[in-house]
């Protein structure tokens, strides 16, 4: 995708992996970018703004405050004239500072200031990046608009293996492209996908629920139509902002969810079930407010139906994808649900793999076909899962 007549801007903070913008900054210019650079007072050390200036033909900002007699308000300037801003290295030092709206550089002020996409390159040692901190930032950034991608697993600065890596810079350089020229492959498509808890009553003031947050399907949803797809997001109760040009339909418990879903699939091309379902809902529901007793409370419950299984056996020339949340035996349980409940994928994620799980923006999943087909992927952000399940159902419609 050609990136002819946009106008990116790179921020480059102070990381070690600063050395990699400067095959970012010649990877948009193939593109056809017009590129400037910005550079953190920290990231001087690592490489020098005439190596920059160079290559992109721009003078490198690097100061705050302009020469005396200048009255270039230069951090809007420069926010009002790029279509994109690229940080990479986005280091967890100027992640933190985003996070929480600070801005005492000239880079910093630019993305306050901006009101154009932004796309943040997360790169640094493993521990930083797994650290609960740096987790809350991100999620901030990513649920306030911001977009990003990797970090990735490999050989660090240090000389350790892990996650933290920068992207590849070919990689950096697709992702821009999907923000300004997003691809358009899964035009007249028709996709369904379920998110988040679900919820059964005890009476009129407590509930049994599990701890989805609904980040998975939120991020399949928002992908799904960047590609072009029409999507219906239906959710459970989640503080997720819906994706701009998704139909959303709020439900609350299973049958609420089962109701919905089955009116949705009826005109649908895929559904990818990521709600998190309870499979038990209380035998009776109390209509008033149980009462505290020293007695304590026995609490009867009875399953809930799997009504994905009639969808799957009925779905025709329709996709169903579903996911499977497994602490034990994991891809023996997976596969029992690809067969019973007649998928034709079923994602996999293990609880106690680190990064993976409930309430982070990162996910390990392996996917399962039918034909015993596994693709293990590694620790990487939920929308880059969710691209790689939306590549695998293109796959089969071609």
């Amino acid at each position: 995708m050609s990136l002819q007549g946009n106008k990116v801007l790179l921020g480059v903070s102070g990381g070690i992996a600063a050395y990699k913008s400067v095959e970012v900054l010649r990877g948009l210019q193939r593109a056809g970018a017009d590129v400037q650079v910005v550079m953190t007072p920290s990231a001087h050390r690592f490489i020098q703004p005439l190596t920059f200036e160079a290559l992109s033909h721009h003078k490198v900002h690097t100061d705050l405050f302009p020469e005396s007699g200048d009255p270039d308000v230069i951090h809007v300037r420069l926010a009002q004239w790029a279509d994109l801003i690229v940080v990479a290295p986005a280091t967890a030092n100027f992640i933190g500072k985003m996070a929480n709206g600070l801005s005492d550089d000239l880079l910093s002020c630019i993305l306050l200031a901006s009101e154009r996409p932004i796309l943040l390159a997360p790169a640094m040692e493993s521990q930083m990046f797994a650290h609960p901190a740096l987790q809350r930032n991100l999620s901030f950034l990513t649920e306030n608009g911001y977009h990003t991608i990797g970090p990735m697993s490999g050989v660090l600065a240090s000389g350790a293996v892990g996650m933290g890596r920068l992207a590849e810079p070919d990689q950096i350089v697709a992702a821009a492209q999907d923000l300004l020229s997003p691809s358009r492959t899964l035009v007249g498509r028709r996709i369904v996908v379920t998110a988040g808890r679900t919820e059964q009553p005890l009476d009129p003031v407590r509930f049994i629920t599990n701890r989805s947050t609904g980040k998975m399907g939120y991020a399949i949803a928002e992908q799904a139509q960047k590609r072009g797809a029409n999507v219906v997001l239906i959710s459970g109760p989640s503080n997720l902002e819906t994706p701009r040009g998704v139909v959303c339909e709020n439900i609350r418990t299973v049958a609420e969810l089962k109701k919905a879903t089955e009116q949705a699939f009826v005109e649908a091309d895929a559904l990818i079930m990521t709600a998190a379902v309870l499979d038990f809902r209380p035998e009776t529901v109390s209509q008033n407010k149980l009462k505290k007793s020293s007695k304590g409370l026995d609490l009867h419950l009875v399953a809930n139906d799997d009504f994905l299984i009639d969808l799957g056996k009925n779905k025709g020339n329709r996709k169903v994808i579903g996911f499977a949340m497994e602490t034990d035996q994991a891809l023996e349980n997976a596969r029992g649900k690809l067969k019973r409940k007649h998928l034709d994928l079923i994602v996999l994620n293990e609880l106690n793999v680190a990064g993976a799980g409930f309430g982070v923006d990162t996910n390990v999943v392996t996917l399962i076909e039918p034909c015993d087909r596994e693709t293990a992927l590694p620790l990487m952000s939920k929308h880059e899962v969710a691209d790689h399940i939306l590549d695998w159902l293109e796959k089969q419609w071609e």
